[in-house]
């Protein structure tokens, strides 16, 4: 099959290679790239002692850069969004990982059940409420460090030329309902995907899904789990 990848870039390329594993031919049209903020973490690492949340690998990939200065952190708790971003904070060296299996709502509900009182959540830009949100409802203190952007990427016709000519496309991998949002803001990219017709659009939950458009909803499926692994499942 020929999938189509719209994760940023340094995601997207282990997703092309495990869609390679699995016998696929992955095309990569990352939407969003990063922009760290390793000055916002560090300075609210060092601002807090309590338990830390991250709802996203992007979180670690800004803990990573921060070097020895991670160092004296690494016995707090952490509270990760999906088992991929769990073992990134292990590796890191975290010694106590706590992981969710659903969504930041879920997240919220472990923490809570921890009686954590005071937490520090490495958040980017732009993000669901749906974490802070059900903090709120359960009365938990917590504070927010923007310690990453995602900012837009607009392909350009040649690279969407390049996708959609020649052998048809057989689905497109959604990660988060800002990508999704993305992918149908760009009249090029909508016009193209109704040109094949019959593409299956693979969201990682409801939540990204919801932003597919109506007339397209047939070709929507939904990864029982929010994670990769659920998801390739669909392929």
């Amino acid at each position: 099959m020929r999938v189509l990848v719209t994760r940023p870039a340094h995601s997207a390329e282990k997703t092309a290679q495990r869609l390679r594993d699995m016998g696929h031919e992955p095309l990569l049209l990352p939407l969003r790239r990063p922009q760290h903020d390793s000055a916002a973490a560090a300075s609210a690492l060092a601002a807090t002692r309590g338990a830390i949340a991250v709802t996203s690998a992007e979180a670690m990939r800004v803990l990573s850069a921060l070097g020895e200065t991670l160092g004296s952190h690494l016995d707090r708790p952490i509270f990760a969004v999906g088992e991929m971003t769990a073992q990134a904070a292990r590796r890191l060296g975290f010694r106590t990982v706590t992981a969710s299996s659903g969504n930041g709502r879920d997240l919220a509900d472990l923490v809570g059940a921890q009686s954590v009182e005071d937490l520090l959540y490495l958040a980017g830009r732009p993000r669901a409420e749906t974490f802070e949100g059900r903090l709120r409802e359960l009365g938990i203190r917590f504070s927010v460090a923007e310690c990453y952007r995602m900012l837009p990427v607009a392909p350009g016709p040649a690279d969407i030329k390049a996708i959609f000519s020649g052998h048809r496309l057989d689905a497109v991998l959604f990660y988060s309902r800002q990508t999704a949002e993305d992918f149908f803001q760009l009249a090029e990219l909508r016009s193209a995907l109704s040109e094949q017709g019959g593409i299956r659009l693979l969201c990682l939950s409801e939540a990204v899904a919801q932003a597919i458009p109506a007339s397209l909803k047939e070709t929507v499926a939904i990864s029982s789990m929010p994670d990769e692994i659920s998801l390739l499942s669909l392929l």
